[in-house]
């Protein structure tokens, strides 16, 4: 318990009087009768202040919350006491979150509740606990404060953004990949597995005709074949210290998850399995399955996946890849690469090239165009720009001599990799490649 503002000023006041009455004598009695009726109150007021607070307090928020995003947490006190009480609560939310609104002052009714609400916003992804509550009363006199802590321990799953993968995937499911910049391309007809018989249309290949249909029908009947379904997606997802790089508030391992996980969920409407392997840091596998479920349970799998200290090694998780993957799938290395790193990744796609299709999305920071966009202004400008243009020269040769091997290479920026990694796929499906 400790002591209010308000008794520490008219403590201040009694001091003050007692200072004047060493100049007036006759202040000295009105200082005494002022310092023991202020004692006297206190002592009272302490005494009432003492008593634990009828509150009964409760908390409700998501056991699930996206990254970067302000979600809401509520509390709710109830007062069965005669009395209206006064309050400050305090909610010991996760360190590394940012929060609005707390502490919050309130009074809760006698005999009624108040119910608080306030925002926090996790800034990474894993598990997370709120540990309690602190409840700090004032006295019926206002002249103290009392501390009561309440343990209301939960847990909390901090998610990728969600949100955002949501748009991306309710724009698939609704056939509008157009709209986030993903071109369909239409084949109508031309593709691997047999779809259904239709009427010929004018520009259908002689081949698509199915003339026993057009004889038992009196018309000609063309067959339509869609792309190939029951293929294998595997991710091949960098956890080393490469993917720590951080823009606009977003490391780049967070990014290649939302990318991830929209693309398990346009090949999971296509038909097609996903799996997942991680390596650099956190090693998980999650052989590849089909079903609409794949999405929540790649979120389960790595919502608390982050990016270790060390370097990636390459070679080591293609031949982890290899002894878990039997069957032929494409293979998608999500990455943030130097040229140091590119002989081992060269291993790497030559040992996985034996039995699967592979696509490399490699990360390239932003800073990098951003300084080539910048007006040349002085000599400093000049060396950087030269240094950066001489760097993305060299990093343009490496990932074209591994272009050669025939891989996919995408080079691109973190925000534009999942529109570039679902045009891929579409791509490879509509020729299809794997």
């Amino acid at each position: 318990m400790t002591p209010d503002r308000s008794l520490l000023w008219a403590l201040s006041a009694v001091c003050l009087v007692a200072l004047l009455a060493a100049f007036y004598p006759a202040l000295q009695i009105l200082w005494q009768v002022l310092f023991w009726m202020l004692l006297g109150v206190a002592l009272l007021d302490a005494l009432l202040a003492l008593k634990e607070p009828p509150v009964t307090l409760s908390r409700s928020l998501r056991r699930a919350i996206p990254v970067g995003v302000w979600s809401k947490v509520a509390l709710r006190l109830e007062n069965s006491g005669p009395q209206p009480l006064r309050l400050w609560l305090h909610d010991h939310y996760p360190a590394d979150f940012d929060s609005e609104a707390m502490p919050y002052r309130l009074e809760v009714p006698a005999g009624g509740f108040s119910q608080v609400t306030y925002r926090v916003r996790p800034r990474r992804r894993g598990d997370a606990k709120f540990a309690g509550c602190d409840l700090v009363g004032i006295s019926p006199l206002g002249l103290w404060r009392r501390r009561h802590f309440y343990p209301l321990a939960e847990p909390v799953q901090v998610f990728p953004d969600f949100q955002e993968i949501g748009r991306y995937a309710l724009l698939a499911t609704d056939h509008r990949l157009s709209q986030m910049g993903v071109r369909r391309r239409q084949r109508r007809g031309q593709g691997n597995d047999f779809h259904q018989l239709r009427a010929y249309q004018a520009g259908d290949a002689l081949r698509q005709i199915d003339w026993k249909a057009s004889s038992r029908y009196r018309k000609l009947i063309s067959r339509e074949y869609q792309d190939e379904r029951d293929q294998q997606v595997l991710f091949l997802l960098d956890c080393g210290r490469r993917m720590r790089h951080e823009e606009s508030g977003r490391v780049h391992l967070d990014q290649a998850l939302n990318a991830l996980l929209l693309l398990a969920h346009v090949a999971a409407q296509q038909g097609d399995a996903v799996g997942l392997l991680t390596f650099g840091g956190v090693d998980r596998w999650l052989p590849p399955r089909k079903g609409d479920g794949v999405v929540r349970e790649l979120l389960a799998r790595t919502y608390d996946v982050s990016a270790g200290a060390g370097a990636a090694d390459f070679l080591l998780a293609a031949k982890q890849l290899m002894a878990l993957q039997q069957r032929r799938a494409l293979v998608i290395v999500m990455t943030n690469t130097r040229d140091e790193d590119h002989a081992d990744l060269a291993a790497a796609i030559q040992l996985l090239k034996r039995r699967h299709l592979v696509v490399v999305a490699n990360l390239r920071e932003s800073i990098l165009d951003e300084v080539l966009e910048r007006p040349v202004t002085d000599l400093d400008g000049a060396l950087e720009f030269h240094a950066v243009n001489e760097y993305l020269e060299s990093r343009r040769k490496s990932l074209e001599r591994l272009r050669h091997q025939g891989v996919l290479m995408l080079d691109l920026q973190a925000p534009q990799l999942p529109v570039a990694l679902v045009n891929g796929y579409l791509m490879i499906k509509a020729a299809g490649s794997l």
